[in-house]
């Protein structure tokens, strides 16, 4: 009886088998014997806007191993240590592990594939992989960004435009041998799906203007013995950011290589264009102008007392860096007077002025196509206190990124409107089939066309006989306004007497602008006046910028063309 009930028990048991858990098993069995292998989508490029190459990807060989077939794995990881200089320990107990594949090294050099291959060895193997590269170096390398060794974004435009650049793995369905052995079958079993390579990335930065751009802060900064700086370059008319350096030599490096990502720290790899923002000082002037313009609150020729150089504000006494008596409007900012400055912020009060605070984008992200963007600082007026409105007209207590001035300098010098920057123009599959077009696009009107006209004349003023003289391209008119602002000591919380942010920012030709230019340095030694140490570095960019667009002279022989009335 004992024998009936255990061969009842074991029929049960394979009708439960049989029927209950057939599908479980066989799901079960078929991974035993099969190998999902993904095949690696081809990363789109990522070219200027003329179509040279700025990143691409090639072919590269990965170095794997099989250590169940590793007879020897201390002997073969010395070996494969001395080709690919790799810890010898940590190769060893890779190819010890009961694992049936591990990676050596991925993405080698390929003389160093060549060597492993060299060595002949049936548990060494090498597998085709795509890896980026950045032809042009260090040009435009916090722009671009970089990939980790699968491929993904991590900074840049390679963060940002990640999915469309990335494409779409593929895979294959193989199996395995008795001995482990990926095979594939013959016939119509044969799997698989093909990947989609990603899409093509036209930017708008332009490579011979970044590269003006980047040589030229390069030089300042060397001369300046600063720790760091911006030139950023924009279209005024359609927000294009046709160059963007970014540099900082604090570890007596200026340049980031997104060849070579692990030699730098995180910190290395931002754009400070747009993740840090700063206190402009006097460029931030033109902006108070416009709102006292636009309210017609001021004439230009009108005659502003400036006080021997010196207001009390509040509890604060403000001071101009050169005593000043009577000035007309135009000369208060020709001359960056604070006091005059701050006497017809004073009209305008605290409501109205904010107001085209916020209406040049100030105190919100501009949308720029960049990963990390901050929207800066600035506090609602009904929390300003009672010194705030004098602060801020002469650009303290006020934190801006250098695309927000970019953006802002662009709406006075394209007749007042304010345009969103943007970086890429176009996406586009790799077989030349279009894809996605980015226009110019409008956020909102800042001032009026006519406020503009007159301002450009009176930044065009501050270049050819103010505190930006020194910013004057040899041929052209420009405009623009000089800044110099203190930055916090971290240390007791007030302005330092010895650290300063130098500017200029302005626009070429002042007629009829064709580029906006933001110079930015930080911590200059030595001379520290954005007149001084910013504007030769805009005056370089603009006459070398302006001769490759072809941009015909407006003042030749010195007979400058004003804006016209």
């Amino acid at each position: 009886m004992l024998m009936g009930v255990g061969f009842a028990l074991v029929g049960l048991r394979l009708v439960q088998l049989q029927i209950f858990e057939r599908g479980d098993l066989t799901r079960r069995a078929e991974r035993q014997q099969e190998r999902l292998m993904k095949l690696e989508s081809k990363r789109g490029n990522i070219f200027d806007r003329a179509g040279r190459e700025l990143a691409v990807s090639l072919d590269v060989e990965s170095v794997f191993g099989m250590p169940n077939e590793v007879e020897n794995p201390r002997s073969v990881a010395r070996e494969l240590a001395r080709i690919l200089r790799e810890n010898p320990a940590d190769l060893e107990r890779r190819l010890a592990s009961d694992r049936r594949f591990v990676w050596i090294s991925r993405k080698v050099d390929p003389a160093k594939a060549d060597q492993v291959r060299d060595l002949d060895r049936s548990a060494i193997g090498l597998q085709v992989e795509s890896r980026r590269f950045y032809p042009k170096k260090t040009l435009a390398g916090t722009v671009l960004g970089f990939t980790n060794v699968d491929n993904k974004g991590i900074e840049g435009v390679e963060l940002w435009y990640d999915k469309m650049l990335r494409g779409t793995d593929g895979w294959v369905l193989a199996e395995k041998d008795a001995r482990g052995r990926t095979v594939f079958p013959g016939g119509h079993g044969f799997q698989y799906q093909l990947p989609r390579p990603g899409k093509d990335v036209t930017l708008t930065l332009d490579e011979v203007i970044q590269h003006i751009a980047e040589k030229e802060l390069d030089k300042g900064l060397a001369e300046s013995k600063a720790r760091g700086g911006v030139c950023l370059v924009m279209d005024p008319r359609t927000g294009a950011v046709l160059a963007l350096s970014v540099r900082s030599t604090v570890r007596g490096r200026a340049a980031f290589n997104p060849n070579e990502p692990k030699q730098y720290r995180p910190e290395e790899w931002r754009n400070r264009a747009v993740t840090d923002a700063f206190e402009p000082g006097s460029i931030f002037k033109a902006f108070t102008a416009a709102a006292a313009l636009e309210e017609k609150v001021v004439h230009p020729q009108e005659r502003i007392d400036c006080s021997a150089g010196s207001i009390q504000v509040a509890d604060r006494v403000i001071k101009d860096a050169h005593r000043s008596g009577v000035l007309t409007f135009t000369d208060v900012i020709t001359e960056s007077s604070n006091v005059g400055t701050i006497k017809v912020a004073q009209r305008l009060g605290k409501a109205r002025y904010f107001q085209y605070i916020t209406a040049f984008g100030f105190g919100r992200k501009t949308g720029v196509d960049m990963p990390g963007e901050i929207s800066g600082l600035v506090k609602d007026y009904r929390l300003w206190s009672g010194v705030s409105l004098g602060s801020i007209s002469i650009g303290q207590e006020i934190g801006v990124t250098p695309i927000q001035m970019a953006a802002a300098y662009s709406a006075i010098a394209n007749g007042g409107t304010l345009m969103k920057p943007y970086l890429v123009s176009e996406v586009r599959d790799p077989n030349g089939s279009e894809g996605a077009k980015f226009a110019p696009m409008i956020v909102n009107r800042a001032i009026s066309e006519e406020t503009s006209k007159t301002l450009r004349r009176i930044l065009q003023k501050v270049v050819e006989t103010g505190t930006g003289q020194k910013a004057k391209p040899a041929s052209y008119t420009a405009a623009g306004k000089t800044g110099t602002a203190q930055k916090i000591d971290q240390r007791t919380g007030l302005y330092s007497k010895e650290d300063y942010v130098s500017s200029f920012v302005g626009f070429v030709p002042a007629v009829s602008p064709k580029l906006v230019i933001v110079v930015m340095v930080d911590s200059p030694v030595g001379a520290v006046y954005g007149g001084s140490v910013a504007a030769p570095i805009f005056k370089s960019v603009a006459e070398s910028s302006l001769t490759y667009l072809q941009v015909p002279p407006d003042d030749l022989g010195g007979r400058m063309l004003l804006v016209s009335q």
